[in-house]
């Protein structure tokens, strides 16, 4: 339970930060953003949906960004912090237009699983530690104010030499947001079709995941489907969903 302590503990600090900001003089000129999503979900799923905890989770998405640079930790881990995964993305956003968007980033990548050794004649369940690499390009289409369509390449590069040693996934995806259902709510639908290739096997999904908000309330609620097309990859399941209530936070910092 130490990781929802620090879990709230951050939630007190933005909360504050966030405060202390909103008497801060408007006549100045926004330098850089601090923004970001915490949630609480019954299934935590990987960057790569179909890599999911089977367990309760806490997920963290941070963002600080400064013109077009943005360092984004991405940290999801179940309560005891045996499973789970801690990205440090270094982003750059080499073309930022009005209708199209491309973005190259990198990161290292700490992933904990669960693995069974023998000890003494016996068999113990540890937690082990992998280590990656990985890159992304990622272009982006803007149709419409609330409609656009994008693509991510990903490939990930393992540090140790047992388990998974590279990852290819290419993702096409497409977003419609601001959808009404009332004076007050929203609804946003995120549908992506991709493709994983890691090591010798090759997987293809369909991920769908939809976001209720509501007009100047911090806090939404999302849920996320992944379907198996066809797969040989191991242990793969051929249907997850979750739900996750989140709460959403952006800071801008200005110079005076």
């Amino acid at each position: 339970m130490k990781f929802f302590k620090i879990i709230t503990t951050l939630l007190f600090f933005i909360f504050s930060t966030q405060n202390g900001h909103s008497q801060q003089v408007d006549s100045t000129k926004t330098v850089a953003n601090f923004s970001g999503t915490i949630g609480l979900t019954n299934n935590g799923f990987s960057i790569i949906p179909t890599f999911s905890l089977n367990n309760p989770a806490a997920i963290v998405l941070l963002s600080w960004q400064k013109k077009r640079w943005s360092f984004d930790p991405d940290i999801r881990l179940v309560p005891d912090a045996s499973k789970g995964s801690m990205l440090f993305w270094l982003r750059y956003r080499i073309i930022e237009q009005q209708k199209f968007s491309l973005r190259v980033g990198v990161h290292p990548a700490f992933n904990f699983v669960r693995r069974k050794v023998a000890d003494n004649g016996k068999t113990v369940e540890i937690t082990e530690l992998l280590r990656f690499v990985a890159g992304e390009v990622a272009p982006n289409y803007q149709i419409s104010p609330n409609w656009s369509v994008g693509a991510v390449y990903f490939y990930g590069k393992a540090l140790q030499k047992h388990g998974p040693q590279r990852t290819h996934v290419l993702f096409l995806n497409t977003s419609v947001s601001n959808i009404k259902i009332s004076n007050h709510f929203r609804f946003q639908l995120v549908p992506m079709v991709y493709f994983l290739y890691p090591d010798s096997f090759k997987g293809t999904y369909l991920s769908v995941t939809g976001i209720l908000s509501r007009k100047n309330f911090p806090f939404t609620l999302q849920s996320t489907i992944n379907q198996t097309f066809n797969s040989d990859i191991p242990d793969n399941k051929h249907f997850m969903w979750n739900v996750m209530v989140a709460y959403n936070f952006s800071k801008n910092y200005k110079r005076i």
